[in-house]
């Protein structure tokens, strides 16, 4: 029921419509409506919310590798992993996760906008790998004062670059993913180099699909310490996802709760991470969900790891080990 207060002013509700007043003004507002979800929007939500927490998975497991990424990197990550899942070739809608999506359509994912990878660094790269689970790049050559653009009034020619290469490998249904190792090329001031394989010395678990990332740091020289400072910000991170290959032998879909321990997989704990994903709880409450009207919403909470170099400002040694 509506009422006029002694100013005049309107409140309450009068059918479908509230009054209310906001700094001496009526707003009138329609009720908001309750509408009964069909099973294609559910599936739909279901697949979004999945999409969102597997990006944020990734963007977790690589975080010292982009160091710093920009307001969109949330938004783009979670359209490419739902893009690779929608565009998967087979699976039910809804009952789908990343280790049935096309894989490629991640392939130049960008963590930082304001700097994408292929406009900074010049220096052409392949991705393969052979039948024992060993990933390999093959790098062209780079000149790194024309192949790299960097920050305005930024010279090259009294700057360290640092080119990594970052190989993860991921297993939602059993929900971890396992730091394959990380290779640096160190190049200081102007120089150029010739082309080269690099080759990661840990096989790729064949039930864990496996990314790979190129990123490009910048450092300010210390010669009399032979210590170098990072020039990286929000504004200059290039990080790319550059090499993805889809598991071999996917685990199966869990029909519970996944209660993942590190100890169940020996000698791998201490590169395993758990994770904190939402997916298969998900997938497993979609059937409970059919006929319901509360829409599907999800939080996604970042796990912890160390994160090497990962501030301006920081001193690293560039010593050869």
């Amino acid at each position: 029921m509506a009422s006029i207060d002694n100013k005049g002013m309107v409140h309450g509700t009068a059918g479908s419509v509230i009054y209310r007043e906001y700094r001496g003004k009526n707003i009138i507002q329609g009720k908001a409506k309750a509408f009964k979800q069909t099973d294609k929007t559910i599936r739909s939500a279901t697949e979004f919310g999945l999409s969102s927490s597997a990006a944020a998975v990734i963007r977790t497991a690589f975080e010292s590798a982009y160091f710093f990424k920009d307001g969109t990197a949330a938004y783009m990550s979670t359209q490419m992993v739902y893009r690779s899942i929608l565009n998967n070739v087979s699976g039910e809608k809804g009952k789908r996760d990343l280790h049935d999506g096309n894989l490629s359509l991640m392939n130049g994912m960008d963590f930082n906008a304001n700097s994408k990878l292929d406009e900074v660094l010049q220096m052409s790269h392949s991705v393969s790998k052979n039948a024992e689970g060993l990933v390999s790049v093959n790098l062209g050559s780079l000149n790194t004062q024309t192949g790299i653009k960097r920050p305005k009034n930024a010279s090259g020619a009294y700057m360290k670059h640092r080119i990594r290469l970052m190989l993860v490998a991921f297993n939602f249904r059993e929900e971890y993913y396992e730091n394959l190792g990380f290779k640096d090329i160190d190049l200081e001031g102007y120089q150029t180099i010739d082309g080269q394989v690099i080759t990661f010395t840990e096989a790729v678990p064949k039930d864990c699909l496996v990314m790979l990332s190129m990123s490009l740091m910048l450092y300010a020289k210390i010669s009399h310490t032979n210590e170098s400072i990072l020039l990286n910000n929000k504004e200059f991170s290039p990080c790319a996802i550059i090499g993805t290959f889809q598991s071999e032998r996917p685990s199966e879909y869990p029909t519970k709760e996944v209660d993942m321990q590190p100890s169940a997989y020996p000698g791998r704990e201490e590169k395993i991470s758990e994770i904190f994903y939402k997916g298969n709880l998900l997938m497993l409450g979609l059937d409970s969900r059919f006929g319901k009207q509360a829409p599907v919403s999800i939080n996604t909470i970042k796990s912890k790891q160390v994160i090497p170099d990962t501030l301006p400002g920081k001193r690293v040694s560039f010593k050869k080990n």
